[in-house]
């Protein structure tokens, strides 16, 4: 590591590091929890102190791991943490924080998002996150796998002015949120958190990405992770049991690519011409 981790504000400016961690498939087993809850640790001692998690990982157990891993550390971490959309009503989406908040063993979550649209009306549950924000329960609210469609829907409504992000799957491979979507987020000064930066381990495989990475001396994930970094106002959540790994990520930000280097991913992985479906996992 030699330079310091970029960072992205918020509207309110509040400032969190382009590279956090993700903690999905986190807490399946107590066999691996050892692992996992170093490689986390690991990831807060090198700022990447972003920590991304939900109540759907590994129902709950995920949200255990992040509280062992930041216990006595909470003010150091940025914590964000999602409610299922079958939850989402009004009552529905308190009692799931509150869930939430226990099993993460903290008072207050910093991002709180919806996971992805569903059946409960948008309204009551945008009610929810700001009856939990002026408790202090969170600290704002967003949400997850919206489009820019939905992004537009959620702004209209009485309270939606107050999304504070959005979080979507975004890759080398998958970046077809670039035509419209993170245009749109940046125009309204709202990070957008790319979940699966490596595309679960797929660009990893990828050929030509891998000669790239050899002739640059990095990883395929470095390189992956580097060129996200290389986007304004996007957040990037690789998750990793590994602390070996989660270090080799945190290096990524210290990969400064050319122009020249910017047009060859290109070349490799297009760039949308035009509007497309969000894609999601």
């Amino acid at each position: 590591m030699v330079g310091p981790l970029p960072h992205v504000s918020f509207a309110d400016g509040t400032r969190v590091p382009a590279l956090g961690l993700g903690t999905w498939h986190m807490g399946e087993t107590r066999a691996s929890a050892s692992d996992e809850i170093r490689a986390l640790k690991a990831g807060i001692d090198c700022g990447m102190t972003l920590i991304d998690t939900a109540e759907m990982y590994a129902s709950g157990g995920a949200e255990e791991i992040t509280g062992e891993a930041i216990q006595g550390r909470r003010d150091e971490v940025f914590l964000v943490s999602k409610v299922l959309p079958s939850n989402a009503s009004r009552k529905g989406t308190i009692a799931a924080c509150e869930a939430s908040l226990k099993r993460l063993g903290t008072d207050r979550i910093d991002l709180y998002l919806l996971h992805w649209p569903g059946r409960h009306p948008l309204r009551g549950t945008i009610e929810a996150f700001e009856e939990l924000r002026a408790s202090g329960k969170i600290l704002r609210w967003g949400v997850s796998n919206f489009d820019t469609v939905g992004m537009k829907q959620i702004s209209s409504l009485p309270g939606g002015q107050n999304c504070a992000s959005n979080q979507v799957l975004y890759n080398l491979s998958t970046r077809g949120i670039e035509f419209d979507l993170l245009p749109w987020m940046a125009e309204q000064s709202m990070p957008l958190m790319a979940y699966s930066p490596l595309d679960e381990g797929r660009l990893m495989r990828h050929p030509g990405l891998g000669r790239m990475a050899g002739q640059l001396g990095v990883t395929p994930a470095q390189l992956a992770l580097a060129f996200l970094l290389t986007r304004d106002n996007v957040i990037s959540i690789p998750k990793s049991s590994s602390p070996e790994r989660v270090m080799e990520n945190r290096a990524s930000a210290d990969i400064a690519l050319s122009d020249g280097q910017l047009a060859e991913l290109d070349l490799m992985f297009p760039p949308p011409r035009s509007r497309e479906p969000l894609q999601m996992i």
